[in-house]
């Protein structure tokens, strides 16, 4: 089968909590990503404990009297290899490069008066290396690494002030990079707000004194992102008219069990909280009326004034992007769970599922692109999609990982299929194209990579690349463009 749609973006997607290592290099401040620990006797099914970490487990994780190990404090040390791994990226065939920039590396403190030059000067030469080799990138500008100073002085992005600080930040880099970066993602998976609050806008429930106010408080911190997105597009606008902005959102496609119409519409209410929301608010400029209903229905009282509605409304995104894993099931009884992209959800018996418990759908990828073309017309792109997996290497050092070639081929055919149907897809970066710490597990051993890296749980190992068996798959796929 021939891939149908010619100047297709085909590449892969990091974090840089994830890969870069380095965490006290060059004046940069900790992030909360790099503050959660490894936890050896971690349940993959079962990521509560992760869920339930407190503000004093972070604060603690300073100091660190306890001899933990904090696997992104390392990453696979990109900042060193990173012309290596540049140079694999593009021997692999790879034309553009979703990466993300700490904003703790360029405003460590989040209200310094000026950037760090080294920061930028880091992040200059990355983005020159992908261009010798003609690989397009896109910058995703905040991804779960919010500064802890900013946690720890401001309260995250519960207090209005970080919005501004977020704008200097972006300002800076849009000035910087004007010239050599067109597609930005102002947040990944921005839902996390509200699915994991520490992780995603640095608010701890605990600080609140009930479930009803820390829910408020979820919601007024993505209100605050939603208005500093928007706001972002509006600058991008002043800085260069060809700049593309997007929104990446953690896409929860669910299906109701049966055809039970009670599962149905519970299904339906699962997709407006979790997913249609999100959507809506980026692509249609204004919270949609299923969401005012569940606010008045849990006491919730956003403060939203008329400017931020029309930010919202006059800013809507260029495109939409997403992470796509998995699908699941939805009652109105609870069935048995599967753990899955930050959510804990119901298991499809049509489906198999990954050591993690991760549910393998890739049919409900082209379901999830007819219906997002349908519903906003707005171009779309598949910023992660990816199988982790145990592995280690053989006597040949490579990985022979015929189900990760399995997983891409059919998740990339559903894509071919889904052009055919009509959806406007543009690109595909998959996750990822090298192994990094897990962003959920904090584990080296779950690896997505088409090149493996020899670091174990503990980062002992030679940190040397080797490719594996899908490199060289998808070297000849973009060679071919046969699927």
């Amino acid at each position: 089968m021939k891939f149908v749609k010619e100047n297709f973006l085909w590449g892969g997607a990091t974090a840089a909590s994830q890969i870069e290592g380095a965490f006290d290099v060059n004046d940069k401040s900790l992030t909360i990503a790099e503050m959660r620990p490894y936890n050896p006797n971690l349940n993959r099914k079962d990521l509560s404990v992760l869920r339930n970490m407190t503000k004093n487990d972070y604060e603690k994780s300073i100091k660190n009297v306890e001899g933990l190990h904090y696997p992104k404090r390392y990453g696979i040390d990109f900042y060193h290899k990173y012309k290596e791994d540049i140079r694999l990226f593009a021997e692999a065939g790879m034309n553009i490069y979703r990466m993300s920039i700490a904003w703790a590396r360029i405003f460590p403190n989040g209200d310094d008066k000026h950037p760090n030059q080294k920061g930028l000067d880091f992040y200059r030469n990355v983005i020159n290396e992908c261009k010798k080799y003609n690989i397009e990138v896109m910058v995703t500008l905040h991804h779960f690494d919010l500064p802890y100073p900013i946690i720890k002085k401001y309260g995250g992005w519960f207090n209005k002030k970080t919005i501004d600080m977020y704008l200097k930040y972006v300002k800076v880099l849009f000035q910087e990079f004007k010239d050599e970066i067109k597609y930005w993602l102002p947040f990944n998976e921005i839902n996390v707000a509200v699915l994991a609050s520490e992780m995603g806008t640095g608010i701890f429930k605990e600080d609140f004194k009930n479930d009803q106010q820390y829910l408020q408080a979820c919601y007024q911190s993505l209100h605050h992102q939603f208005v500093a997105q928007a706001k972002v597009k509006e600058l991008a606008q002043k800085i260069n008219k060809n700049f593309k902005i997007g929104c990446m959102i953690a896409n929860m496609t669910t299906y109701s069990l049966d055809c039970n119409p009670d599962n149905v519409r519970e299904n339906q209410k699962m997709q407006q909280l979790n997913k249609y929301f999100f959507f809506d608010v980026v692509a249609r400029g204004e919270y949609p009326n299923y969401i005012k209903r569940y606010f008045e229905q849990k006491k919730i009282n956003l403060e939203i004034t008329n400017e931020e509605k029309e930010i919202l409304k006059n800013n809507t995104m260029d495109y939409l992007t997403f992470s796509y894993y998995m699908t699941s099931t939805v009652s109105i009884k609870s069935q048995e769970k599967t753990e899955g992209n930050l959510l804990s959800l119901e298991k499809n018996p049509f489906l198999k599922e990954t050591e993690w418990g991760w549910q393998i759908d890739p049919i409900g990828l082209r379901i999830t692109l007819n219906d997002l073309w349908d519903r906003y017309r707005l171009p779309l792109f598949i910023s992660e999609n990816g199988i982790g997996v145990l592995e280690k290497l053989n006597e040949n050092k490579t990985i022979d990982d015929d189900y990760r070639i399995d997983y891409l081929s059919s998740h990339m055919k559903q894509i071919n299929e889904a052009i055919l149907d009509g959806c406007d897809v543009f690109g595909y970066t998959m996750w990822t194209p090298i192994d990094v710490v897990s962003a959920g597990t904090n584990e080296m051993s779950k690896r997505y990579g088409l090149i493996y890296v020899d670091y174990d749980d503990y980062h002992n190992g030679s940190g040397k690349r080797y490719k594996k068996k899908s490199f060289e798959w998808f070297k000849k796929f973009r060679q071919t463009n046969e699927l």
